[in-house]
């Protein structure tokens, strides 16, 4: 069908062309492509990309059919269960571990999804065809959505704004709060009951969190009132959502009271309400009078359009009018509910109503609990204008020792004083910073408290650094311990490899200290804490980044026991092997005993989204997977599976692969001109112009040079030139060290879930890794005097490949994954004459930008649609 809107939009030239070329790639490789002109050049680029898009819908959908056919013989919850039961844990000890159980999927905005809404939309409509049954009708129907694909521009002409990005976001949390979340604890609640355990009806096994309009760490787009506007987008959403489906339950649950009782409270609820809420038309009144049930949700749905009203104007609530938030909402649909199960029987209350009451308990009114997260230095630096301003201090705040401010915040935090009067006399910077907090109030007054239940401090190095945003959160009135009052949990996150080391020295200082102890009791002794994947990836290479976050999250689980803490960890995780990406499920369990005692929190960002959850039938299995293995770490990974010898030795060559793996990686980031080698080898430099998020590339007044470079950017540049050292160098080095203890090695592949879903995601990198496709581009765009990195490069390649297949005994990367691998394969005849199109683009794209001072744009279009195609044929962007 491509092929045929070639001609039809371009020429059959334009086909020929592209056949020509693929053929050549897929014979003998391309030596290089003929020289194009930018308008040839930019067809060939959208061919190819639009290639790649089609090819990964088909493969969505293939997968969705396959998952389907492999249901009939249980799907994944029920295998989760079945292993549950063969360990001989009974249904007691399951019941009582099975009402903590919560995944919380976090959806962020972080850029790394190149392919725009208007071409998501479309390929998500291809793939819902692909999966009806063939037909006339279903062919033209693809057909005429491939030629609007073709016609669609694949570039942004602009950069989306944080609101721009929460409306994509909650497109994807509307479908899954209607469908694919209540299916799945459907699905739970039903196989536990053959095994005698009942599901709490207020359980929330599944729950949606995001970061879209809360994440302000280095980006300045997102202010306080944007953080407003989102949450009013989000509680929109989420307040018709559940305004339709009372609305469905009303029209179906027509119980007259002649033939079926009602419970006495309900109808005493009925006539407050009536009482109150005189909009309800008469002929409601009159027409339902014998049927309660659709009287009393016609009431709560007209209360749900006066809570959109309220919270749209920012109105005071109504009591008995609006929702003050959504627990009475759900009151209100559990007295309901009481009585349909006592009267009307438990098969009509477990349908659309049990259904209804579990998406209020799990979504509330805004669909995903949102996250709000700030670097540590804007609190300190707000801080440091208040204290000095004081003039109690013998030295400016900035200048006191983290043990100083330490004493000094948690002696503030027992005050019952305001720091000063209110808005705080600050600067610009923190204003905004104090306002963030005000923001957070405004949100658990209009919306409740599920709206925003934490604050994330990037770059925790101390204690000092969660303290002072508690400090401001009191100037907000959001904690008040003399009071009893902490209505926001904070959160450290650990996120380079010296921070993870020192988990346990921060948390225990934290935890020693009586001030924020006392906010722990008030929040019920649990604390979050989030690991960073992406940034300890960057600054210490993959094997050491996993490593020590394994460490941390053991560190930190004893540290808590001590105290009687329960944690709940959040795994910043990137979409890429590179940025701690990787299979969900493997991961999970992978994680260290006793780390997952109730919920868990994971992101969820980019393309990741729309390849997980863009069609329903993989949106379910996606979400399926996640608490089936949520499930299973909580209830069988309660002690270390490996015996104590096994566990010291395993460690032991663990500690000696990540220090030689971290010197090695360490030595090719700080090799000189290495900074050069990246920068002239890779387009890292057009990541900005793709336009694909809100959120600079560098942190503002970060600098220039690699280090002050996010993540993304730095995964994102060496994957498009297939060179993809953040997912695996260093990572021979350290087996080879290792070397020795070979035996061993294997052993702890064969029999750690850790280790071997390590070395499982680091072959899958290297299957994508192309040396000779990226000699290319450091033949044609590096200076000469930099290429011995590439052979370095190379020769760690070698020696991971080798290692690695030495540890799992396969004879070819990906060998235990032959149809990946073939995947792979067949993309590679599509991706080869990409990367030529992109370097030949390259090189011109800088020739002419060194002579005229600025890109030529239509050169650069060509250059970002080579981008576009590269990213849907790896699948990633960074």
């Amino acid at each position: 069908m491509l092929g045929d809107t070639l001609v039809r939009a371009e020429g059959a030239w334009l086909l020929e062309l592209v056949e020509d070329i693929r053929g050549r790639a897929k014979a003998n490789g391309l030596a290089e492509l003929p020289d194009l002109d930018i308008t040839t050049a930019t067809l060939l680029a959208r061919a190819f990309t639009a290639y790649f898009h089609l090819a990964n819908v088909t493969e969505q959908a293939h997968r969705g059919t396959t998952m389907l056919a492999e249901q009939q013989g249980g799907g994944w919850t029920t295998r989760a269960l079945a292993r549950i039961t063969a360990a001989g844990i009974s249904p007691e000890e399951l019941a009582a571990d099975i009402g903590k159980v919560t995944v919380r999927p976090v959806f962020t905005a972080h850029p790394t999804e190149v392919a725009r809404r208007s071409t998501l939309d479309k390929l998500r409509r291809i793939a819902a065809l692909l999966i009806e049954p063939p037909s006339p009708a279903r062919t033209r129907r693809l057909a005429e959505t491939v030629e609007l694909l073709w016609q669609t521009d694949e570039i942004r002409i602009e950069p989306p704004q944080p609101v721009d990005e929460a409306r994509n976001g909650i497109y994807y949390l509307e479908g899954l709060t209607a469908a694919a979340m209540p299916e799945v604890v459907e699905e739970l609640r039903d196989q536990l009951a053959t095994l005698g355990v009942t599901l709490p009806l207020e359980a929330s096994p599944l729950r949606f969190g995001t970061w879209i309009g809360g994440d302000r760490d280095g980006n300045p787009n997102v202010t306080p009132t944007v953080t407003r506007e989102v949450l009013q987008l989000q509680a929109m959403h989420g307040i018709g959502l559940l305004g339709d489906l009372v609305e469905r339950l009303r029209r179906d649950l027509s119980v007259s009271e002649r033939l079926g009782e009602v419970d006495p409270e309900v109808r005493e609820r009925l006539e407050a309400m009536l009482t109150t809420l005189p909009e309800v038309e008469p002929r409601y009144r009159r027409l339902n009078a014998e049927e309660p049930y659709r009287l009393y949700l016609t009431c709560l749905h007209l209360r749900l359009r006066l809570t959109a009203q309220r919270i749209a104007g920012e109105e005071p609530h109504r009591p008995g009018r609006d929702y003050r938030d959504d627990q009475e909402l759900l009151d209100d649909l559990l007295l309901l509910h009481t009585s349909v199960a006592a009267h009307q029987g438990p098969l009509v209350a477990g349908g659309d109503l049990e259904r209804l009451v579990r998406i209020v308990a799990s979504s509330g009114l805004t669909l995903a609990t949102l996250d709000i997260r700030e670097h540590a230095a804007k609190h300190h630096a707000a801080l440091g204008q208040l204290f000095d301003r004081l003039g109690e201090l013998p030295i400016p705040y900035a200048d006191l020792t983290r043990q100083a401010r330490v004493e000094l915040l948690s002696a503030e935090l027992t005050s019952r004083r305001p720091l000063s009067t209110h808005p705080l006399p600050v600067d610009e910077s923190a204003q905004i910073t104090a306002e963030t907090f005000d923001t957070i109030g405004w949100a658990l007054e209009a919306l409740g408290p599920q709206a925003i239940e934490s604050y994330i401090v990037s770059m925790t190095q101390g204690p000092d650094d969660i303290l002072a945003a508690v400090v401001l959160a009191r100037e907000a009135g959001l904690v008040d311990l003399a009071a009893g009052v902490a209505r926001i949990g904070f959160v450290p996150l650990l996120e380079t490899v010296e921070e993870l080391e020192n988990a346990e020295e921060i948390l225990q200082a934290l935890f020693d200290d009586p001030s924020y102890r006392r906010l722990l009791a008030l929040r019920g002794d649990v604390q979050e804490v989030m690991l960073g994947y992406s940034d300890s990836n960057k600054a210490g290479g993959i094997t050491t980044s996993q490593w020590q976050i394994q460490r941390a999250q053991r560190r930190a689980r004893d540290v808590a026991r001590q105290y009687g803490i329960t944690l709940t960890f959040f795994h910043g995780r990137g979409g890429s092997v590179g940025r701690g990406g990787g299979p969900t499920y493997e991961a999970i369990l992978a994680l260290p005993y006793g780390t997952l005692d109730g919920e868990v929190k994971i992101t969820e960002q980019g393309e990741v989204i729309s390849d997980k959850y863009a069609l329903p039938v993989l949106a379910r299995q996606n979400l399926e997977l996640m608490l089936a293995a949520t499930l299973e770490a909580n209830v069988l990974h309660k002690s270390d599976r490996r015996s104590g010898d096994q566990a010291q030795r395993w460690d032991a060559a663990m500690d000696l692969v990540s220090g030689r793996a971290h010197a090695r990686y360490r030595g090719l980031v700080e090799s000189p001109g290495l900074a050069d080698y990246f920068l002239a080898s890779t387009p890292v430099d057009l990541l900005g112009a793709l336009h694909i998020g809100s959120r600079p590339a560098r942190r503002p007044d970060s600098g220039g040079g690699i280090d002050n470079l996010r993540a993304i950017p730095w995964v994102f540049g060496w994957t498009q030139s297939r060179q993809i050292v953040p997912g695996w160098y260093g990572v021979g080095s350290g087996l080879a060290e290792a070397g020795t203890k070979i035996a061993e090695l294997q052993e702890m592949y064969a029999s750690w879930p850790y280790f071997r879903a390590f070395l499982d995601n680091v072959a899958m990198t290297l299957a994508k890794t192309d040396l000779d496709i990226a000699a290319r581009y450091v033949h044609a765009l590096a200076p000469q005097e930099l290429w011995p990195l590439l052979d370095d490069i190379k020769a760690e390649y070698d020696r991971t490949v080798g290692q690695l297949l030495l540890v799992t005994g396969d004879t070819e990367l990906l060998g235990r994954n032959p149809v990946l691998r073939r995947t792979l394969e067949i993309r590679d005849n599509y991706l080869e004459p990409l990367h030529l199109l992109q370097i030949q683009l390259l090189s011109q794209h800088r020739k002419a930008r060194d002579q005229a001072g600025e890109p030529d744009p239509q050169l650069e279009r060509a250059l970002l649609l080579t981008i576009n195609g590269i990213a849907a044929g790896m699948r990633n962007t960074g």
